[in-house]
C-alpha cells in the first residue's frame, strides 16, 4: 500500500482498491479492517474545495499502515 506521492491522494486510491477487492471476492471485510477504513474514511473527509494535509495526511498514512499489516496478516 505503500505509494510515491501525497498521503491523501494515496489513501483514496488504496480505498478504491480495497472496495474492489472486497467486490472481487479477493478480500474479505473484517469487523477490524471496516473499522480502519472508517477511519480513513474520516481522515479523508473535506468540505467543497478545502485542501486536506498535515493532520489528515499524517492520520492517513497512519491508518494505511494499520491496513497493510492487517491485509498481510489475513
Amino acid at each position: 500500500m505503500e505509494a510515491k506521492g501525497h498521503a491523501v491522494e494515496n489513501a483514496r486510491a488504496a480505498v478504491a482498491g480495497l472496495e474492489a477487492a472486497f467486490d472481487a471476492g479477493v478480500l474479505v471485510r473484517t469487523p477490524a479492517l471496516e473499522a480502519m477504513l472508517g477511519d480513513l474514511m474520516v481522515a479523508l473527509e473535506q468540505d467543497d474545495g478545502q485542501k486536506l494535509g498535515g493532520k489528515s495526511a499524517e492520520a492517513a498514512r497512519f491508518i494505511l499502515r494499520a491496513i497493510s499489516r492487517e491485509v498481510e496478516n489475513a
